[in-house]
């Protein structure tokens, strides 16, 4: 049995026990999950869907924790360190507390492999449950159906947006996709659905099922006034919401998504007015429309599929002028680079790419020869995303925009770039 003092050393033998990082399918995880007895007394909530989970994930957790409730969320990917995965009332947990959870899976697991994210999920859960917390709010990584969270019952399921990400687990149509993500429903309990547009697939696996399945437009929805909105559902009625603290017009679904799944849960964790508009005012989400303090203007974004590049697209369009708007881009080689470039050729004046050196990373020069093959004309490469981010902020004006997208890495690297030059 391996043993490691420290989440480095852990996190690089978990890159190493096995030979995928994507391995579809619950039995092996169930398997570890049962040899710890990890069954959870309190609640779950399990958030999927092609863009916007994270941000529920984020709403949602807060909102409880502004209640008084002891709330462990765990999402993915991270954009600076692992501990992001990991959090109680919003706070990443420390090395030791995950290096803890690894070391109870590597004991429990024998000869059974895991992912990465096999291995991260049960720690997470083992966590929370030696954390004694009120509800655990878990993030889908990838799908749903087949996603290692799936192994823990939920008493609530959201489904935030149904769109073309992953196609090759995933499948290559709407109706494949939405499949996968209601994966995630339970005979009897409430679902929630915030895509304006849900498949039938998702529909017609939530009527098999019988699936208390609630659909944003239908059963819940949100009015806007000038400074404020309201959210209503069935006979549930809340006023004078403040807009949510995370930029972008498509957070005002993702609040109402969390805002659903709160009635859920009301029975046995209720949560007052008070709590939700704190909540929605002080939550904090990095890199998801995240405009920096200062000037020139600067939005992260880690958007890397097509319906988050449309998403972005019309977020942009509804900011005040900028004199000269930059591209800090790079994107991985499975994404849908013409597509999200499509969506997002018109917002800029100029693209300043950077290489991403790493499994799926791609060159500048790779990036730049796509994005002019995409008809944008003016693209400066650079060797990696930080430099191509300092050449953006040497070349910008007080009066100019510069936005940060296309990846994970993308706007982590420029995370890390601030901070040291800071």
């Amino acid at each position: 049995m391996a043993s490691f003092d420290t989440l480095n050393d852990w996190l690089s033998h978990l890159e190493s026990i096995h030979p995928a990082t994507i391995d579809m399918g619950l039995a092996r995880v169930s398997a570890v999950r049962d040899a710890m007895g990890l069954r959870p007394t309190f609640p779950v909530v399990l958030v999927g869907g092609t863009n916007g989970k994270g941000s529920v994930c984020a709403m949602l957790s807060t909102m409880l924790e502004r209640a008084g409730f002891k709330v462990g969320t765990y999402s993915s990917p991270h954009i600076l360190r692992y501990n992001e995965r990991v959090a109680i009332n919003m706070q990443p947990v420390s090395d030791e507390r995950i290096v803890h959870s690894f070391a109870a899976i590597e004991a429990a697991r024998g000869e059974t492999t895991l992912t990465y994210f096999e291995f991260g999920t049960l720690a997470a859960m083992h966590t929370f449950i030696d954390e004694q917390v009120d509800v655990a709010v878990l993030e889908v990584g990838l799908g749903g159906r087949l996603d290692a969270v799936n192994i823990f019952e939920p008493e609530v399921s959201v489904v935030v947006s149904v769109d073309l990400d992953h196609q090759s687990y995933l499948g290559d149509t709407r109706e494949l996709v939405g499949f996968e993500k209601a994966g995630i429903f339970r005979a009897g309990k409430l679902a929630i659905c915030a895509d304006p547009n849900p498949p039938q697939s998702l529909l017609e696996h939530a009527a098999n099922l019988g699936t208390d399945l609630r659909l944003v437009g239908k059963d819940f929805g949100i009015t806007r006034l000038d400074h404020q909105w309201s959210f209503h559902m069935g006979e549930v009625h809340r006023h004078a919401l403040p807009v949510p603290a995370l930029r972008g017009e498509y957070q005002m679904i993702n609040a109402a998504a969390a805002l659903a799944a709160l009635e859920g849960l009301r029975p046995l964790l209720p949560v007052g007015i008070g709590a939700i508009k704190r909540g929605l005012l002080e939550v904090d989400w990095p890199g998801r429309f995240q405009v920096l303090p200062g000037r020139p203007l600067t939005i992260l974004d880690v958007g890397h599929n097509p319906h988050a590049a449309r998403a972005l697209a019309d977020s942009l369009k509804r900011m005040a002028y900028a004199q000269n708007r930059f591209a800090v881009f790079s994107m991985l080689s499975d994404k849908d680079l013409p597509a999200v470039v499509a969506a997002l050729k018109d917002e800029f004046d100029e693209w300043f790419v950077g290489g991403l050196d790493m499994p799926r990373g791609q060159t500048a020069a790779a990036l730049t020869s796509q994005l002019h093959e995409q008809g944008v004309a003016k693209v400066k490469p650079f060797a990696c995303v930080a430099d191509a981010w300092h050449a953006a902020l040497s070349a910008a004006g007080e009066n100019d925009r510069i936005v940060v997208f296309g990846s994970f890495h993308t706007v982590a690297e420029v995370m890390a770039a601030k901070s040291t030059h800071a």
